[in-house]
């Protein structure tokens, strides 16, 4: 660890892990964080309740596909879908700088409302700061989350056992490589474009196979392979994933070929990881892939006895080692 933060620090990879499991962690970590949940599961007299914050600096705050404004939205209801609740409310904290547009904040907010509408959610709190030019990069989202937990969940990665599937809801790293393209100005046709959505849905499915399910995550910074690696760390199992079912859009396809970046490690903002019983792996996806959200959902590996090791089954027939990313590959991508 050195003694100043660093831009890799906000990257998903090593360093993030490192910076909170040593100065997070050890000091708040006895409570619902211990086990880095993407939202706390808290105890209610009438229902569990799930709560979950995240802030957002993209940039830039427009890219194909949505702005900040949805990726707000997206972002929060889907760490609390994912950790197993039905989400209800948002609060809304926006930071702003001297001299953003008033018509890009008005898009912002149409777009806020557009979403959280569409994901039957209500926006019920907030609250709004300006600071000087240059003290901010056009605008800053925070956004907490409620919703109540549904029941017959038992999200836990020691519950998974090998022989488990893993699914994805869909092409991974498309959001990621969108607003790369967008900052750097690479323009190809039929380019990425973001797949910021919410999972909600995809998580009203799964819960119909109740304690089949084993675990599920959005993967966003770090991508699949951070999340992967998170799971395996600390316990008795790994994971082997076939390369030829990972699903990629052509666009994400072609920018990374371009870039030589490794598409596992790109943030998805619209996607879910799941791990079940693979029993009930085929049926979850013919359930996913009658919505839209899901279409493109497969089966892209298995949970192996290899402990604590994931690989990638090459399309040669040889295996590397996928690894979470040492420094930052994508900055300010949410």
């Amino acid at each position: 660890m050195t003694n100043t933060i660093q831009i890799a620090h906000g990257g998903g990879g090593r360093l993030s892990s490192q910076l909170i499991d040593e100065e997070i962690v050890s000091r708040f970590g006895e409570g619902p964080l211990k086990n880095l949940p993407d939202a706390a599961l808290l105890p209610n007299p009438n229902s569990k309740i799930v709560f979950s914050t995240d802030s957002f600096v993209v940039h830039p705050l427009m890219f194909p596909g949505g702005n900040i404004g949805n990726l707000a939205v997206h972002g929060t209801i889907n760490d609390v879908s994912v950790s197993g609740g039905r989400p209800l409310w948002l609060s809304l904290g926006l930071i702003l700088e001297e001299g953003l547009s008033l018509d890009i904040l008005r898009t912002v907010l149409d777009t806020i409302k557009k979403t959280a509408e569409e994901c039957n959610v209500k926006i019920v709190t907030g609250d709004t700061k300006v600071v000087s030019r240059g003290q901010c990069d056009g605008m800053y989202i925070n956004t907490a989350g409620i919703g109540v937990a549904l029941e017959n969940f038992n999200l836990d990665k020691n519950s998974i056992l090998p022989g488990d599937s893993v699914l994805v809801s869909g092409t991974i790293g498309d959001h990621g490589m969108a607003v790369l393209a967008a900052r750097e100005g690479i323009n190809i046709e039929n380019g990425p474009v973001s797949d910021t959505a919410s999972v909600h849905k995809l998580v009203e499915i799964a819960h119909e196979f109740g304690q089949s399910v084993r675990f599920m995550r959005d993967p966003t910074r770090g991508g699949v392979a951070a999340v992967l690696n998170e799971i395996a760390s600390g316990t008795n199992i790994g994971f082997k994933l076939e390369s030829s079912s990972i699903p990629l859009s052509k666009g994400t396809d072609s920018i990374s070929e371009i870039l030589g970046i490794d598409p596992l490690n790109v943030a998805c903002e619209g996607r879910m990881l799941l791990i079940c019983d693979s029993s009930a792996a085929d049926k979850m996806l013919e359930k996913w892939n009658q919505i839209p959200e899901g279409s493109g959902a497969t089966i892209i590996g298995k949970a192996t006895t290899v402990a604590g090791r994931v690989e990638l089954l090459t399309v040669t027939g040889g295996t590397r080692l996928i690894d979470v990313s040492q420094g930052e590959l994508l900055p300010r991508i949410c």
